[in-house]
């Protein structure tokens, strides 16, 4: 069916593995002629693709579809994403909701969609979780100057605190050649900045004999990719390999995002994660030996079940011992579902939210360190957006944000720049050579 002239609006919620999914969904759309518009604008059809990590997110998605169905009530709207694979009934009883696609269904929404009219009642389209084994490729396009790839999905981990296996189902992946060819196609919609995303992306090759390391070697040949970034990468996974091969290359950036979840081995044998802090240690030790300007990144999750004070100041002298760039801290959610639950020794929700602060605090001090150690040094910047009329930011290839009076001639440019001071957001400011 042509759905010329007709208008479809996206919103995503969550990870970046989303919003490449999105951005491959939104195609779907415009190969049968919707023109795509803003959320906030009046459309034909709204999606909504979830995220449900936390109650956070489920509350949030929830928001959005209302959010949706106030601003056109004869829209259609349609929810995906892990929200709607994991409690597809509740989605579906949110009023306004036409129709609850699963994680297989979301990637040929068109076929569902028929005259556009209202549904008398939710449509719930949901493959079991055993059924989900079909691979669906995406890259992000839009506005950013950074494409997010999407190289793997899925996770065959279970760790207890965790929903993603449920939601997604097991790990899988595309072939190299054919994710080198999607690399190819971001490149030729003008991104010098291509960011690897996936559940589990050190896991990819799993399905097809193949290893992330070949991957990234191949992705450095792409012609015109100015830039390879990588997603988050499981400690045992970071193999000594992809360090080395991240400090010879001048494709691959210098940074690194590695979830810890927690500075306690006793709170990760709970998690049932695969490697204790002592590994975690030498795989930061490894990157400052061989990349020492290199950002870390670290996940963290504060009030987990079993995490009583003792083991929560365990793990926060930890990571302070540890020469990391940022923490992202989580509040620990109960899911229901997982292993998690049946961990004795509840903490309080506002222990929890305490220990998240000072996490939070925690960071802004390294953060800031970090930041304050590459001042006065030249750094080639990629400028990607303007926070008003009046400044616009971009990364260094160590991540590190900066500032800078509007100029639309940088806008998508690499530019040599010195890092001067931070400011009071935090931003670096930066001189011109």
């Amino acid at each position: 069916m042509n759905y010329e002239g007709k208008k479809a609006a996206f919103y995503t919620l969550g990870c970046k593995l989303n919003f490449s999914e999105t951005s491959s969904i939104a195609g779907t759309f415009k190969e049968v002629g919707f023109e795509r518009v803003g959320f906030e604008e009046e459309a034909d059809v709204y999606v909504i693709n979830t995220c449900s990590v936390t109650n956070q997110g489920d509350k949030a998605s929830r928001n959005i579809v209302r959010q949706a169905v106030r601003r056109n009530p004869n829209a259609m709207v349609i929810v995906v994403g892990c929200y709607s694979q994991l409690k597809p009934e509740e989605v579906g009883h949110i009023e306004g909701v036409d129709m609850v696609l699963g994680t297989q269904e979301k990637f040929n929404i068109p076929a569902y969609l028929g005259n556009l009219e209202k549904r008398k009642s939710t449509e719930i389209k949901v493959t079991r979780l055993a059924n989900i084994k079909s691979y669906h490729k995406a890259f992000s396009w839009g506005d950013r100057t950074r494409s997010f790839l999407k190289i793997q999905d899925g996770c065959d981990y279970y760790c207890s605190f965790c929903t993603i296996p449920y939601a997604r189902g097991r790990s899988r992946n595309d072939t190299i050649e054919n994710t080198v060819k999607e690399a190819r196609k971001a490149v030729e919609k003008g991104y010098k900045e291509v960011v690897l995303t996936g559940v589990n992306i050190g896991d990819f090759g799993k399905t097809t004999s193949e290893n992330f390391l070949d991957l990234l070697k191949n992705l450095e040949k792409v012609d015109g990719l100015h830039r390879l970034r990588l997603g988050s990468i499981e400690p045992n996974l970071l193999k000594d390999e992809i360090i080395k091969l991240v400090a010879g290359s001048k494709v691959i950036m210098p940074h690194f995002h590695i979830p810890l979840q927690s500075g306690s081995d006793e709170v990760l044998s709970l998690m049932k994660r695969k490697y204790s802090t002592g590994l975690f240690a030498k795989r930061i030790q490894r990157i400052r030996e061989l990349v020492p300007h290199a950002f870390v990144g670290v996940d963290i999750i504060a009030g987990t079940n079993g995490e009583t004070e003792a083991l929560f100041q365990e793990s926060y002298d930890f990571i302070n011992g540890l020469e990391i760039s940022q923490l992202h801290a989580f509040t620990y959610s109960e899911r229901s579902g997982t292993q998690a639950l049946k961990i004795p020794w509840k903490v309080e929700v506002e222990d929890r939210k305490r220990r998240t602060q000072m996490y939070i605090n925690l960071s802004e001090k390294k953060l800031r360190a970090f930041y304050e150690k590459h001042l006065n040094t030249n750094q080639t910047v990629l400028f990607e957006s303007k926070k008003n009329g009046e400044e616009m930011v971009g990364f260094t290839e160590n991540y590190i944000k900066v500032e800078t009076p509007f100029r639309e001639d940088l806008i998508n440019e690499m530019q040599r720049v010195r890092l001067q001071s931070i400011l009071p957001n935090g931003h670096v400011a930066v001189n011109f050579d």
